[in-house]
């Protein structure tokens, strides 16, 4: 709980029965979660023996794909808070205490896995992964004009219950760049953001995206045709601004619809 409000986590699952038990005790851990949410991705034998037991509940997204397990979760927490991330070891729950605080001033609020003081020893961020998420995330900052953004891929975020409830209906990739749309609906929307720096650590197992240089390449490569396509109106419709936007209650974004 946080200030009142119900604080929900959701772990999209697929390889990592191995530090599932220990992250969800990690975030628990913080006395600030009140439910988190598994996400079984058709995950590997043994995952649902090591949620067992956690408090946590597991939740079942028979389509492959890490944007569908996110939304599974997305769809299945009651918080009034919700942050996305990763149960594979590399992100920690001390960071969400850092989350919620900058939650007070904004409704959204995006981590950054590329500041050198919070790589960890063995963390895989070696130049390709660090400086391409940091050149499309500057690219759309500089598209834009947004505040500063330097982690295009990073998962973990936190969301309000109010700034989902305008972008969820405009969310629909199934694949591994939904992290990239949801982004893009928040700019498209107008919705204040920052992005703070959160601790990158060493995985636990191999991961199916980061451990191969041409899959984390054509996600790239997806992220970019994404970002281009909202800039250029490749897709358009209105959105709905953030109430508190200087600008009309309800403005035509440069984008619209995308499909997976």
């Amino acid at each position: 709980m946080w200030r009142g409000m119900k604080v929900s986590v959701i772990f999209p699952t697929y390889n990592e029965k191995d530090s599932i038990r220990e992250a969800i005790r990690d975030y628990f851990s913080t006395g600030l979660v009140d439910e988190i949410i598994v996400v079984n991705n058709n995950a590997a034998p043994g995952t649902s023996e090591a949620v067992a037991g956690t408090g946590a509940r597991e939740v079942f997204e028979p389509r492959q794909g890490y944007g569908h397990a996110l939304l599974r979760g997305i769809d299945s927490a009651a918080g009034d808070l919700l942050i996305l991330s990763e149960p594979d070891g590399t992100l920690s729950g001390h960071d969400v205490l850092k989350l919620l605080a900058y939650s007070d001033d904004k409704p959204v609020v995006f981590g950054t896995r590329t500041s050198r003081e919070f790589i960890w020893a063995g963390a895989n961020m070696g130049w390709f992964l660090k400086w391409g998420n940091w050149t499309v995330a500057k690219m759309t900052e500089l598209l834009f004009n947004t505040t500063i953004l330097t982690d295009m891929g990073c998962t973990k975020r936190l969301l309000s219950r109010e700034a989902l409830d305008l972008i969820r209906p405009h969310l629909s990739v199934g694949g591994s760049h939904l992290g990239a749309q949801l982004l893009m609906e928040v700019v498209a929307h107008k919705i204040p953001f920052v992005e703070i720096p959160i601790n990158y650590r060493s995985r636990v197992g191999r991961s199916s995206v980061t451990g191969s240089f041409w899959t984390a390449f054509w996600v790239g490569l997806r992220m970019i045709g994404m970002v281009l396509g909202y800039r250029f109106g490749l897709v358009r419709g209105p959105r709905t601004a953030w109430p508190n936007h200087r600008s009309a209650a309800r403005v035509a974004a440069p984008t619209g619809e995308r499909r997976a």
